[in-house]
């Protein structure tokens, strides 16, 4: 996994080009956002040595197998650190799929790699880890977060976007990298929570799959106006 600094405090570890974890350094250690594919630890770790700062909190923006595939391993590794997940994707995570009464009424993909790990804590919408606040972002999954840090507007959300060969909201068709769009549990909600954190006006978007990108805002308004013209025309 290469290892890329953005600002101050984010880290991006990058796995085949395409799939991507996040190290947040914090005065007492690093915060890692998502463990990525089964088999990532080992380069995990080593980036965290590398920093010289040792992981304290693990953090899940959703439940999907190529953003919690090393949790098991890590959490192996690391004992003592603290495993932080979104409530709601709690349960899809350890493969219950069913539904509340007031969501859309989508069936959820089932998670081929339930792990072991059982989280320390359930993060819920305006919480606090660290220098992070969790910002609910469902659509992706039905309890998918972003996490803005508060020190300098850096905005890691997971699936909310990607960036591979520009930039879409993960509700959209990207023939270079379906993923994201075959795995989005809900349209309509996906791009109401992408045009939620593009008002936060983050200065730096940090995704799960592409580029981190600098002063984001106006690309993010482009791709949700076309995410909402589609979902208009299929309205229609």
């Amino acid at each position: 996994m290469s290892l890329t600094q953005h600002g101050s405090h984010l880290y991006q570890l990058t796995r085949l080009t395409a799939f991507n974890v996040y190290l947040v350094r914090e005065t007492d250690g690093l915060t890692l956002i998502d463990t990525g594919l089964p088999g990532s630890a080992p380069a995990i770790l080593r980036a965290a040595a590398q920093l010289g700062q040792p992981i304290r909190r693990i953090v899940l923006t959703h439940f999907h197998s190529d953003h919690m595939g090393s949790l098991d391993a890590l959490r192996a590794a690391l004992p003592h650190a603290e495993l932080l997940v979104p409530a709601r994707d709690a349960r899809p995570l350890y493969g219950d799929l069913s539904l509340d009464a007031h969501e859309p009424q989508r069936k959820l993909n089932a998670n081929p790699n339930v792990p072991h790990t059982r989280p320390d804590g359930l993060l819920h919408p305006g919480e606090r880890v660290g220098s992070l606040e969790v910002i609910g972002t469902p659509g992706h999954s039905p309890g998918h977060i972003a996490l803005l840090d508060l020190r300098d507007g850096s905005l890691t959300a997971g699936d909310v976007f990607q960036s591979r060969s520009g930039l879409s909201v993960s509700s959209e068709p990207n023939l270079l990298f379906p993923f994201p769009y075959m795995n989005t549990w809900h349209a309509p909600s996906a791009v109401a929570s992408a045009r939620k954190i593009t008002e936060l006006q983050p200065t730096r978007l940090a995704l799960g799959h592409g580029p981190v990108l600098e002063a984001p805002v106006s690309r993010m308004q482009r791709a949700v106006a076309r995410a909402e013209q589609r979902l208009a025309r299929q309205s229609a």
